[in-house]
């Protein structure tokens, strides 16, 4: 009960009125976790803008909305940053039961790419997990586009980014969109690899997106990352509302 009421009260602030069966949606986003990802500031940055889109938006600075079946059933698009969490077995349970029905997820760097290290299910559902980002933080590298046909990236270009290089170890079977070479400057026996930075995927009936990119709020300031990440949430929030093709995109040969 003390959880339902402080959650009733972050609905009363951050929440738009309904304003009837056009509205793009609702969204859940939930942030916390390792405060050094800036769980708060990436809240400022992201919930006015799904406001302005038309979403209803239910913030949370918890992990128990997702063991709420009766509120996970009405929630179109989770919008989750947290990092290197622990999440229950309801929480995790409620989470992949939802987008499995057909709820969307999408997030970027660790607040969704390293949030539940002992939630394998969950990593197997978002597709990759981080593992190492070499150099650490100050990285300069080339995001490129490998798809330019995909909404999320028609008509971007490749671009520089200057932060923590992730380097993750990926389902192959994920739909990448963007990708980044890492030179070995750091590591030198991963020299030449190249890991993806953007993918979409699904899970049972719902739609996976995900970004490596964005370790500070600083790094949405170059607009392609913007574009890819807003294109990103908004193909994710359809999921319950448009078919979604096959996504499996096998990287190695059946034979």
């Amino acid at each position: 009960m003390m959880f339902r009421t402080a959650f009733l009260i972050v609905c009363l602030v951050f929440a738009l009125p309904a304003s009837g069966a056009e509205d793009p949606g609702r969204v859940l986003f939930t942030y916390g976790g390792w405060e050094g990802h800036e769980p708060e500031s990436y809240r400022d940055l992201l919930v006015p803008w799904l406001q302005g889109e038309g979403f209803e938006v239910i913030v949370a600075d918890s992990l128990e909305p997702y063991a709420d079946a009766e509120l996970m059933q009405s929630i179109d698009l989770v919008v989750q940053i947290w990092t290197m969490g622990t999440i229950t077995g309801d929480q995790l349970n409620g989470l992949l039961t939802a987008v499995e029905n057909g709820m969307g997820i999408a997030g970027w760097h660790g607040g969704l790419g390293d949030s539940f290290r002992l939630a394998q299910r969950y990593e197997y559902m978002i597709g990759g997990q981080w593992v190492e980002h070499p150099g650490n933080d100050g990285i300069p590298y080339r995001v490129n586009i490998t798809d330019h046909e995909d909404p999320i990236t028609r008509g971007l270009a490749d671009f520089d980014v200057v932060s923590e290089q992730y380097y993750m170890h990926v389902d192959p079977n994920n739909k990448v969109l963007a990708t980044t070479t890492f030179n070995g400057d750091h590591d030198y026996w991963v020299r030449d690899a190249v890991i993806p930075v953007v993918w979409k995927r699904k899970f049972g009936e719902g739609r996976v997106f995900y970004t490596s990119l964005g370790h500070k709020p600083h790094v949405y300031e170059i607009p392609e990352a913007l574009t890819i990440l807003q294109r990103g949430i908004l193909w994710a929030s359809r999921s319950k509302y448009e078919e979604t093709p096959n996504l499996i995109s096998p990287l190695y040969p059946s034979r």
